[in-house]
């Protein structure tokens, strides 16, 4: 569970000013001090284990979770983070219909990688270096908004959200599409829109970073034990296989056996 005292040093617990408020989060406020709302704390670290359980067993089933972050302090914080738990993630800007219409986006991706092989390629002493040079602009301008996402090949099992008033249109497409959300809820948003909701300071890049870590170490565990129940698989396999190949060699052998028996049987008749 997250540290109390972590979460007041991060500063999870400032909110934003009153008259900025969605009353929807009134639950998740503990008092108001000069005019800012302050975050309750012990709702943030039970919200935020409840979604970290959530994320371990999504990622325990060898699915995967989609981090979006776009905001200037959240964006290098994330990808940082999420990169080592080797989770597809978005921090430039959002293309639209990314999830509503992937196979475009898979599109995108794949041309890609094309154009990719096209410029490493021994075979392109033919393409013109002004050519050449295009295509190396095309390439990285898609490398800068789709390569965070080339190894998602289908939809997401979960979103993760940094801001979800910046994020709406990520937020809109994933409920359109039933995929469960999970988000770090400022005292200006409205929870009811998130299937996991974590109330917390979604500007401080310490507290994003706080809570980032917590759910990508989960989903590391979670990963980790899919890998020692294959691991577990793999080893009765391979201790069930050496006993069902000598019982057929003993099968057989005894197959073999009967039909002598039988031929010595009948020649001792004749005689």
């Amino acid at each position: 569970m997250l540290e109390f005292e972590k979460m007041l040093d991060a500063g999870v617990h400032f909110g934003h000013l009153k008259r900025k408020w969605n009353p929807k989060m009134a639950p998740y406020i503990f008092t108001e001090h000069n005019g800012m709302h302050i975050i309750d704390l012990y709702k943030t670290a039970a919200k935020a284990e409840e979604a970290a359980a959530a994320l371990k067993q999504i990622a325990k089933s060898g699915k995967q979770i989609l981090f979006v972050a776009t905001k200037k302090q959240a964006k290098d914080i994330v990808a940082n983070i999420v990169k080592e738990a080797n989770m597809p993630y978005v921090t430039e800007r959002w293309p639209g219909g990314m999830l509503t219409n992937f196979a475009t986006i898979r599109k995108a991706v794949k041309k890609m990688g094309s154009l990719d092989k096209l410029l490493n390629s021994k075979d392109n002493n033919a393409i013109s270096k002004r050519e050449r040079l295009q295509i190396a602009r095309e390439k990285a301008k898609l490398e800068k908004n789709l390569g965070s996402i080339a190894g998602l090949t289908r939809l997401p099992s979960a979103l993760f959200v940094v801001d979800i008033n910046k994020e709406h249109i990520a937020v809109a497409e994933a409920k359109r599409l039933n995929i469960p959300t999970f988000a770090i809820v400022d005292t200006n948003c409205n929870p009811d829109l998130i299937d996991f909701p974590i109330p917390g300071n979604d500007d401080a890049s310490k507290s994003i970073a706080l809570i980032v870590e917590y759910m990508c170490k989960s989903i590391e565990e979670g990963m980790q034990e899919r890998k020692l129940d294959k691991d577990a698989q793999a080893e009765a396999q391979a201790k069930d296989t050496p006993e069902t190949d000598a019982t057929e060699e003993n099968a057989d052998k005894t197959a073999k056996r009967r039909p002598r028996k039988a031929v010595s049987k009948k020649n001792a008749d004749n005689e």
